[in-house]
């Protein structure tokens, strides 16, 4: 059996207007909300910029407790070109530091899981490799919003 291969592609921050989210309320998905993504950054060894204003994360707290995270975003490269990055993923964690979530509570990162399967689109030529790239990632939540840790698998 191989190893996973995987190479660090991203480390991306994102602020987010959680004072700014809006509560659809409670769907048969479960409890729906859209949190604006205001900016961020992004550093790796080949791609590096900022998380343009305009993104959202379109947030669904489902009955089970699980936190669904469906995330899309403009990046733009420190040299112009511009990235469509989509992730889906979620945040577990057990019933108790939910709980202390929901309330605004800060937890400790050993406390809770985030995961995120990405993909990356862009039609500038010298970062067409990201179209091809199957990518994964852990994060860690922040009072400003989440830092991910993003690999390119494969």
């Amino acid at each position: 059996m191989n190893n996973l291969q995987h190479r660090h592609l991203i480390q991306m921050t994102l602020t987010v207007d959680f004072v700014g989210m809006v509560s659809i309320g409670q769907t048969p998905a479960g409890m729906r909300r859209i949190a604006p993504v205001t900016g961020g950054h992004f550093t790796g060894e080949r791609l590096n910029g900022k998380v343009l204003p305009g993104g959202n994360d379109w947030v669904v707290n489902r009955s089970d407790g699980v936190m669904v995270i469906d995330v899309r975003l403009t990046l733009q490269t420190d040299d112009g070109a511009l990235i469509y990055l989509t992730y889906q993923g979620r945040f577990l964690a057990n019933a108790h530091a939910m709980a202390r979530f929901a309330k605004g509570e800060a937890l400790d990162a050993s406390e809770y899981s985030l995961a995120i399967s990405a993909k990356f689109e862009c039609g500038n030529a010298r970062y067409s490799w990201l179209n091809n790239v199957v990518a994964v990632g852990t994060g860690e939540r922040t009072a400003t919003g989440p830092i991910y840790s993003i690999f390119e698998i494969g």
